[in-house]
């Protein structure tokens, strides 16, 4: 495993104790919204933080930078690892609905992405080895579990052998060792992933499983999967935009449905029947 450069904001808070007054006035004024050293000259920085020039580079020397561009390509390569608080912003649009209108429309460019990358017929080629699987398996973590967690919940109303990973209080290995080529996997790698991730996917390529691999657009191809979609996710905000990702999620589990064919129809209605014998819902 490769090892981690150490962030920004860690390198900076670890040298509060030893900075002098001037420089922790700046580091201070930086931690309020770190990212935005990405977008300053050291001048203008200066400015904003009522210090000097000076104060600037023997502050990013202490931190064991070179020079102050090598500190802001550092934040920079930060904010596209996707840590939330480096994506934060300092100011606001005056307008009201300004901020509103960003949001929906990244949000529609997103869709537009992934309506001229992804394609029906290899959603339902997913879905139809999804339906003839011995198993399916819907993996995801920490952003990335809601989206397994919602496709899993639908797929399971017409594909009985269904597991959502992770578990609560079981080790991977523990199903990992089930997976077979007979199965299907679905796996979301979504920023930030895991530090293991490309771990277990080796791990899940091993079982010779078809694999659906769901990623934003910063994940490089792998070649160990059977179909790779890519999400665009882009925001003008802290928070990744998922729309995309919740569609293609929708429409895969749509396609599992209505492929299901008659043996679907079968588990659904009994689910119907079951539901109403227990008087469970509206």
């Amino acid at each position: 495993m490769n090892a981690k450069k150490t962030s920004f904001v860690t390198l900076v808070k670890a040298a509060l104790p030893t900075l002098h007054p001037t420089e922790r006035r700046l580091a201070e004024f930086i931690l309020n919204f770190p990212g935005e050293l990405a977008s300053y000259t050291a001048t203008e920085l200066a400015n904003l933080a009522g210090v000097s020039n000076a104060t600037i580079t023997r502050f990013v020397k202490k931190l064991g930078y070179r020079s102050f561009e090598e500190a802001r390509q550092h934040v920079r390569d930060n904010r596209e690892e996707g840590a939330a608080l480096l994506r934060v912003e300092g100011h606001e649009d005056d307008r009201s609905d300004s901020l509103l209108y960003r949001h929906i429309h990244q949000g529609i460019k997103n869709l537009e992405h992934a309506s001229q990358h992804f394609s029906q017929s290899m959603l339902d080629e997913v879905a139809n080895a999804m339906l003839s699987a011995r198993k399916v398996w819907v993996v995801g973590f920490r952003s990335s579990h809601p989206f397994a967690e919602y496709l899993n919940w639908q797929i399971m109303q017409v594909i009985e052998n269904t597991t959502l990973l992770p578990r609560a209080g079981e080790t991977l290995a523990e199903s990992l060792v089930s997976m077979t080529s007979d199965d299907c996997v679905i796996l979301f790698g979504l920023k930030r992933r895991t530090a293991d991730l490309d771990t277990l996917l080796t791990q899940i390529a091993n079982s010779h499983a078809n694999v659906l691999y769901i990623t934003d657009e910063s994940a490089p191809e792998n070649s160990q999967v059977s179909w790779h979609a890519v999400c665009r996710t882009a925001a003008p905000g802290p928070l990744f935009n998922h729309v995309a990702v919740l569609s293609m999620c929708h429409f895969l589990a749509t396609r599992v449905l209505e492929l299901s064919g008659a043996e679907g129809r079968h588990r659904m209605t009994s689910i119907e029947a079951i539901h109403e014998a227990l008087d469970e819902l509206q």
